[in-house]
């Protein structure tokens, strides 16, 4: 037997009592969600979507966004960016670069989230002025990160799965880098010049050895959906992950609608966590975005689930998406909601290393 099939056997007995209603499932060459309630957001759910009030009130003015939002950016901060150069003996280490992305350092391994750096979420990245554009630039460029171990990617919508940015980080670091994907986007990535690429089903866990420590990386399920073109709807897998090293895990949610039992499962079965990312924007209106999208109370709930130590707020802030205030899920996170989550919650500023210690 090759080692990949015994590898795969094993982690499929290894996770044989994880609960049916927790499993990935495909019928006809599709992914499928399992939890209730699930509306995929249809036509006439956008048609709808777009005939109300948008509140989201982004400044047009560089100067507001500045205030408000401000960039941490290499040239203007030199000392925030010096600390991804220095060595982590403890705690995780954080830098939100905007959206999902995110570049998370600790027990010596390196690991970028749904990288985009692109300025526009479309299929030819920055080539043409189509598709969401960013409010907020990115604060650096792939140049002005360490040496990246490894890349997380959590699903195939043009927000999280950027060409142009894998172009970038291919052209920067080549084969140096290991990409963990769920089911079914391998050869997207290995089609975009990606050497070293892992794919995964729910429950299934690799192994990256970073100098002699070992990590492993444990695709885990979430609520969403999967398309890039219009006649490719969840022909590819979306998921979170858990990412377990010798003294420190991290938990990356990805994009996700909140489903209480699930995440009680993930945290007991692999929490605590050190620390993790969760998404608090992209949520209103409700009825539409319920089922694919936290709101910054489910976000808390989350990290109450998982039983994170710390939780950073990301996928907001710097795209327009949805229809509430641009500040909303941060205020929420930092006023409102701060009573209710045990260990801390946090939001950063874009390009902000901070250092999570025990």
């Amino acid at each position: 037997m090759e080692t990949v099939q015994l590898t795969e056997l094993l982690c499929d007995l290894k996770h044989k009592d994880v609960p049916e209603k927790f499993r990935a499932t495909k019928e006809v060459g599709r992914w499928k969600n399992l939890w209730n309630p699930w509306e995929h957001p249809g036509f006439s759910k956008l048609w709808r979507w777009f005939q109300e009030k948008d509140n989201s009130n982004i400044p047009k003015n560089e100067k507001d966004l500045d205030k408000e939002l401000p960039l941490v950016t290499p040239k203007e901060n030199p000392a925030n960016y010096a600390k991804l150069c220095q060595t982590i003996t403890d705690g995780v280490q954080v830098m939100w670069i905007g959206h999902a992305t995110v570049l998370v350092r600790f027990d010596g391994l390196t690991v970028l989230t749904d990288p985009i750096f692109a300025d526009r979420c479309n299929p030819i990245s920055n080539i043409l002025p189509v598709g969401t554009k960013r409010y907020r630039k990115a604060p650096c460029t792939v140049n002005d990160l360490p040496n990246i171990d490894a890349v997380i990617i959590s699903h195939d919508h043009y927000d999280h799965l950027c060409h142009y940015t894998v172009n970038e980080l291919n052209k920067q670091y080549g084969d140096k880098i290991t990409w963990f994907v769920p089911m079914d986007l391998k050869e997207w990535l290995t089609g975009s010049g990606c050497k070293k690429v892992e794919e995964s089903e729910w429950w299934q866990e690799k192994e990256l050895d970073v100098n002699g420590r070992k990590f492993q990386f444990i695709c885990t399920p979430c609520q969403h959906w999967c398309m890039r073109g219009p006649f490719d709807e969840n022909k590819a897998l979306w998921c979170s992950w858990v990412i377990k090293g010798p003294e420190h895990s991290f938990f990356f949610a990805g994009d996700t609608g909140y489903h209480q039992p699930l995440f009680q499962y993930i945290g007991d079965r692999y929490g605590p966590f050190s620390c993790a990312a969760i998404p608090i924007g992209a949520y209103k209106p409700r009825w539409m975005m319920q089922y694919q999208h936290v709101n910054p109370e489910e976000a808390v709930n989350i990290h109450n689930n998982i039983k994170a130590k710390y939780s950073v707020g990301i996928h907001w802030g710097t795209f327009h998406q949805t229809n509430e205030h641009y500040l909303e899920p941060k205020e929420m996170i930092e006023k409102t909601l701060q009573p209710k989550h045990s260990g801390k919650f946090v939001t950063l500023q874009h390009g902000e290393v901070r250092l999570f210690t025990d």
